[in-house]
């Protein structure tokens, strides 16, 4: 089971670059960057995990020029978006973004991606709630078709452009991996449709064995063979009892929180964290 991190890329926090050498020279897998583009202050939508929300989300680097800066730091660290707000992204302007990180990393990027939570966040990019679902999935089918075609074209009720060229393709073949984040049945319908992965957070009874379950069968049902498809889990437990049961559960990736505190504080987290990689 590979082990990797997650962190919200603040203009107040460690520098990406020392934070992904600190990473790869400790031997972490990865790392996956938060995304929020601006945080309205109406504040009309809760907080899903109660009270205020945490200063961090407000203060976010776009999370891949954050990740291009990772990247150049390191070798063979993997990064990826964890996870990227696709109903707030323009679909070609994205496509564009994944190929080049993709290229220009040597091929280590992941893309997990979501919904989003924040009912103002979105409105202000011209989204609605009820329906942002239904415009990320045509999203996401148009920019596979970008990646992989020569003359890309879509023609969607959300999306629609006509043929066109978009270079340069990803390095992996045919695009990077793709993960969706959320824990219901309808997401995981979703990732077998059009995912490579699941990107599941372990909350409201969320339990390894039986999400592994979850998404062998509904593979099954949908007509792809689940060894093609994986769990990345946002938020392991970072103690090894923990995380034993999901190795042994067959999760393929875990990824442990870094700390919203000063560059010592996380640099110290993640030397706790080392070893929870042989454990």
């Amino acid at each position: 089971m590979l082990v990797g991190v997650f962190y919200f890329p603040t203009d107040y926090g460690i520098d990406i670059g020392e934070l992904a050498q600190a990473l790869e020279a400790r031997g972490f897998d990865s790392l996956f960057v938060c995304e929020h583009t601006h945080i309205p202050v109406s504040r009309r939508t809760p907080f899903p995990g109660g009270g205020e929300l945490p200063k961090r989300y407000s203060h976010t680097h776009d999370p891949f020029v954050a990740l291009s800066f990772a990247a150049a730091a390191t070798r063979s660290l993997k990064i990826g978006t964890g996870i990227a707000l696709i109903p707030q992204r323009d679909p070609i302007v994205t496509a564009k973004s994944v190929a080049s990180l993709d290229q220009l990393s040597g091929g280590r990027f992941i893309f997990a991606m979501g919904g989003g939570w924040n009912v103002e966040e979105m409105e202000n990019h011209g989204t609605r709630y009820d329906t942002r679902f239904k415009l990320l999935r045509e999203r996401v089918l148009a920019m596979k078709a970008l990646w992989t075609e020569e003359q890309a074209e879509f023609h969607g009720d959300f999306v629609n452009f006509d043929p066109v060229w978009l270079y340069p393709k990803p390095k992996q073949k045919p695009h990077p991996p793709l993960f969706l984040g959320g824990e219901t049945d309808h997401t995981v319908r979703r990732v077998v449709e059009f995912c490579d992965g699941w990107f599941p957070r372990p909350r409201g009874g969320w339990e390894p064995k039986s999400a592994v379950a979850r998404l062998r069968q509904a593979a099954l049902a949908g007509g792809r063979d689940p060894a093609s498809l994986s769990i990345t889990v946002f938020g392991a437990p970072a103690d090894a009892a923990g995380l034993a049961v999901y190795r042994e559960a067959g999760i393929a990736r875990v990824l442990l929180a870094v700390p919203d505190r000063s560059r010592e504080e996380i640099l110290r987290a993640l030397d706790q964290y080392v070893p929870l990689l042989k454990s």
